[in-house]
């Protein structure tokens, strides 16, 4: 068995999925210095991420925080490929961002098990599926970890690493410091479950807000506004759950309950009832709140 490579020899970083999470992480990567190809099944994906991203960095060229050398340098080092095959033949380190589906993940790192050099570490931007779940089909165990970032990526410090029991500890090391060259602030998970650290922290305080709100002990207005200026949270749990989106909260309730089959981790019925009326948070225009 190979082991995974050290930071010092990382040069060439592949990110697969063009969408939102996908495209920021590879910026990220670009803007650390490293070769970063996205890989996407979809053209028009990747011209979006490529417009988005060329958006992005003239904006923050005209605010005067980004140099327009290091945004030129980023943009510079971006690949765009429709091909897993060649991309994966020449990366480093992978970070799958693809469509949060067991059976489309797996395929993937099947592939990227056959496909990378032997030293690659192959990691998921996964916040509800254990990389132990496709550890296996790669032939490469040891070389397999969760990394999840945070929407927004480019902004978010935090980054998620979970080992697998399998997985080693040259490679947790390896995960952690390039991370830390992305410019993040990486945790350790040493055990796998469902929801990790962050999902689980936030599905506290929803369920705790969900149930104040639901028993008419205060309206949601009043219980964000002490999320914010007693607790010093930047919004409240009823706004940004309308910012993630009411279907991603709810997919992630879904996921986490199917893992976990805990009574408190069941999907809320009153999200699952906006999230059918198609109120999906700012996103769709109404949610928790009314956006139009």
């Amino acid at each position: 068995m190979s082991a995974a490579t050290g930071i010092e020899n990382i040069s060439t970083i592949l990110v697969i999925g063009a969408g939102t999470m996908g495209r920021q992480i590879a910026m990220s990567a670009a803007l650390a210095g490293y070769s970063t190809i996205i890989q996407d099944i979809s053209t028009e994906g990747l011209a979006a991420a490529r417009t988005e991203l060329e958006v992005w960095a003239a904006g923050r060229v005209a605010k005067g925080k980004l140099a327009r050398e290091a945004a030129d340098a980023a943009l510079g080092a971006l690949e765009y490929s429709t091909d897993l095959d060649s991309s994966a033949s020449n990366a480093d380190f992978v970070i799958e961002a693809a469509t949060e589906r067991l059976d489309i993940k797996t395929q993937i790192f099947q592939k990227l098990g056959e496909l990378a050099p032997a030293h690659t570490i192959l990691a998921t931007n996964s916040s509800t599926l254990g990389s132990s779940k496709v550890a296996q089909v790669t032939g490469r165990a040891a070389q397999v970890c969760n990394m999840h970032f945070f929407n927004p990526a480019l902004v978010m410090k935090c980054v998620e690493v979970v080992r697998h029991e399998g997985t080693s500890d040259a490679t947790v090391d390896t995960t952690m410091e390039l991370a830390r060259k992305l410019g993040k602030e990486p945790v350790l998970i040493n055990k796998e479950i469902p929801g990790f650290i962050a999902n689980r922290l936030m599905g506290a305080i929803q369920r705790e807000a969900l149930g104040l709100a639901e028993a008419g002990i205060a309206s949601i207005e009043d219980i964000d506004t002490t999320a914010r200026t007693a607790l010093g949270h930047p919004m409240g749990p009823f706004a940004l759950m309308d910012m993630v989106g009411l279907d991603v909260i709810d997919f992630i309730a879904q996921a986490t309950y199917a893992e976990s089959g805990a009574p408190e981790d069941a999907p809320d019925e009153r999200i699952s009832a906006l999230v059918a009326e198609g109120k999906l948070g700012r996103k769709s225009g109404s949610g928790f709140y009314d956006y139009s």
